[in-house]
């Protein structure tokens, strides 16, 4: 196996599992992350002046050759790194080789890139017919369906404006709002990698991979499933919608003396004890608001009233009356996270260990918890052409062959 040619390796429910990555920038990256996070190992091939996300930063002043970019460290950690040059005959040999020996491909070029080197899904599982071959998208694969986008480039921002979510987001109509995070590219990623354990587990089976196709406007569609039957159901175009849920009340955030504050006390169990807590118990007893249908029906006028209190408190103080009472959360910031305890707990700030950079670095930990299987420290992303002698090892080369293929310009 592949994996019995490295040091350092991770346990986990994937450990018998070897991916090939020829994904870039964020949403493959962060897919096969996950894969690498759960024990598989994740071989990353890189074009020779590697993943761009290796120049994009931030970079920290302890490290002023800017060889640790924090974008790249955050979504390939626990993987290994060789780069190949696919425009050689021998760079592609070199592909084919490790995808008869893996059991996972994924890659997030334009439709028909890999298919113009001879590496499509097609011929590389007439190698290794268990081979899973996961492809990411902007507007999906045509073998699925073809779009009339399907040659369009697409990021984030992209497929967060087409598939609605923008739509639905911002203080009011005419205020289309991006999300901050890049969930255009970070929920496609998710998606995929659900679609590549759902064709392991079908593997175990038939005997057979499959190819797993996601677009990324059609995920981000998936996650605003409400503007889909709002519109079929009830006729509507949803908008945005605010700060504030369109059906319930109070549910959503409120401000605070100090910020603001997320209540979700929207149901008759939390509405009357959130005004207890809140000394409002006015609030309960108006017939406007002592029913759910009636909290929806003014909402607009709920809101109002609930944030001329929560306005009277800090975050803290609200925290500790409304806190494990009724739903609510402080709206945090990055300095807020760092200071509460949670996040250290259930380790999701992910401490980096990185080569000559004498500083406390972290990258957001991994959410998935195994009882049998504890989470163990990071392997940072790796450097570029790092597992080269490993994985050409592997793959049955000789060092004299290894340094042939170097000094070609085939590898890096």
């Amino acid at each position: 196996m592949l994996r019995d040619h490295f040091e350092d390796q991770r346990a986990g429910p994937l450990a018998s599992i070897c991916v090939l990555d020829l994904t870039q920038f964020l949403a493959g990256p962060f897919g096969t992350q996950i894969l690498a996070d759960l024990g598989a190992t994740v071989i990353k091939v890189e074009a020779m002046e590697g993943d761009m996300t290796r120049a994009a930063g931030p970079f920290h002043p302890a490290d002023p050759e800017r060889r640790h970019a924090g974008y790249f460290h955050s979504v390939n950690r626990n993987k290994r790194s060789i780069a190949v040059d696919l425009k050689t005959d021998e760079g592609k040999a070199i592909v084919r080789k490790l995808a008869r020996q893996c059991d996972v491909l994924v890659e997030n070029y334009k439709a028909g890139t890999l298919e113009s080197f001879g590496l499509s899904h097609e011929a590389l599982q007439a190698e290794n017919e268990r081979l899973i071959y996961g492809a990411l998208r902007g507007f999906g694969d045509p073998r699925s369906g073809v779009s009339p986008y399907g040659d369009w480039p697409a990021y984030d921002v992209v497929a967060q404006a087409m598939g609605g979510i923008c739509g639905v987001t911002g203080p009011g109509p005419g205020h289309p709002t991006k999300i901050g995070p890049g969930i255009g590219d970070i929920v496609p990623g998710i998606f995929l990698t659900v679609g590549i354990l759902a064709a392991l587990v079908d593997r175990q089976s038939t005997g057979k991979g499959q190819f797993v196709d996601v677009g990324m406007v059609d995920a981000i569609l998936a996650i605003c499933e409400r503007i889909v039957f709002q519109k079929f159901f009830a006729g509507v175009t949803a908008g945005p919608p605010g700060n504030h849920q369109p059906f319930l009340a109070p549910f959503g955030i409120f401000g605070t003396r100090d910020g603001h504050a997320a209540v979700g006390a929207s149901t008759d169990r939390f509405f009357p004890k959130f005004c207890d807590l809140m000394d409002a118990p006015e609030l309960a007893e108006d017939p406007r608001f002592n029913t759910i249908d009636g909290r929806r029906a003014n909402r607009a006028a709920l809101v109002d009233e609930v944030e001329a209190r929560t306005s009277r408190f800090t975050k803290k103080e609200l925290m500790e009356r409304l806190g494990g009472k009724v739903p609510f959360g402080p709206v945090y910031d990055m300095d807020d996270i760092i200071a509460d305890e949670h996040f250290r707990v259930r380790g999701m700030l992910a401490e980096l260990d990185l080569p000559d950079v004498d500083a406390d670095l972290a990258v957001a930990g991994p959410p998935i918890k195994m009882s049998r299987y504890p989470q163990e420290k990071l392997r940072p992303g790796p450097g570029l052409g790092a597992d080269t002698a490993a994985v050409f090892a592997a793959l049955g080369y000789a060092a004299d062959q290894v340094e042939d293929l170097r000094t070609s310009g085939v590898i890096r």
